[in-house]
């Protein structure tokens, strides 16, 4: 078999997240080839910048699905959180690998909790989601626009004295930063992007050969939890960058999914659950769609459309 070409962003997470690929994959087919190709996308390039000023139309994916689309790579390896929720015509979804802790965390170097900041404490996070579930529980905090990979919004935060940030914990983990002191968010009160902690494996739609390749990888509770949470975001119609937040549970052929919608000063926020099977996974999402639009979720994200603002992340 020829080798097999595996794009990956540059940065030092994305890079990790497709030698797991690799390995996993090289377990399964020892006598497969496959080489590492990384390229730099838009999200990469522009860091001065709020995400959710930039649009979020294939932020992260873009440049590596062209490749894909190319030729280049025959396979992308992408977070599943930075993925549009509509592909590309020609690429498809190949494998899922097993979600990671899919949670928010809080890192303060002075070990301070969500509860114990102080009055108008100054909070890093990129995230128009976390900004807006923050919000909704601290108003008083200050919540300022930190981009970058993990390494430097942690420097950023020491350099100028946030008294937090508010990370991922599969990003976190997976760099080896597990021993930084954090306090994970729970999701009553902060729910995560959708596909956070996920990682996925994009090819080229009718490409038998690398299809069958990454079936060896694919964790099928992972997929259906990820597939019911982005059902959830399409239905209603919110790009990578809208304050929405969802989490899939998978047991057995069980599954059960939570979401939110969130005004972005956070004053608002829509919650609600529903519950389905593995099986047909987007049935969930799409049914707690209709809840959430229900009970006026409609409004609140025309409202975010109207002011520019569009970042899940």
């Amino acid at each position: 078999m020829k080798e097999i070409k595996v794009g990956s962003r540059e940065s030092e997470l994305a890079r990790w997240q497709a030698r797991w690929v690799m390995e996993a994959l090289k377990q399964a087919w020892p006598e497969v080839t496959f080489r590492l190709v990384t390229l730099k996308t838009k999200g990469d390039k522009i860091l001065d910048v709020a995400l959710a000023r930039i649009g979020d139309k294939g932020l992260f994916t873009k440049e590596l699905e062209l490749a894909l689309l190319d030729g280049v790579i025959d396979m992308a390896v992408h977070s599943m959180k930075d993925m549009p929720t509509s592909l590309p015509a020609g690429l498809s979804i190949g494998a899922v690998g097993p979600r990671e802790n899919p949670a928010d965390v809080l890192i303060s170097p002075a070990g301070y909790t969500l509860a114990t900041l102080p009055v108008k404490a100054r909070v890093g996070t990129s995230s128009l989601r976390r900004k807006a579930q923050l919000a909704h529980i601290r108003p008083d905090l200050e919540l300022v626009d930190l981009r970058g990979n993990v390494s430097t919004r942690l420097a950023k935060m020491e350099r100028e004295g946030m008294a937090a940030i508010v990370l991922a914990a599969a990003g976190i983990k997976r760099l080896n930063h597990g021993r930084l002191l954090g306090e994970p968010l729970p999701y009553h009160l902060c729910l995560p992007a959708v596909g956070q902690g996920a990682i996925g494996v994009e090819i080229r739609a009718g490409d038998g050969e690398i299809a069958r390749l990454l079936a060896a990888i694919n964790h099928a509770p992972s997929a259906a939890a990820v597939r019911a949470e982005r059902a959830f975001l399409g239905a209603l119609e919110g790009g990578c960058q809208i304050p929405i937040g969802a989490l899939a549970t998978v047991e057995g052929d069980a599954l059960v999914l939570q979401g939110m919608v969130a005004s972005l000063d956070g004053r608002q926020v829509i919650r609600d659950i529903a519950s389905g099977g593995t099986a047909h996974p987007e049935t969930a999402g799409q049914e707690l769609a209709s809840k959430l639009l229900a009970r006026g979720a409609g409004a609140i994200l025309q409202e975010v459309r109207n002011k520019g603002g569009n970042s899940h992340r």
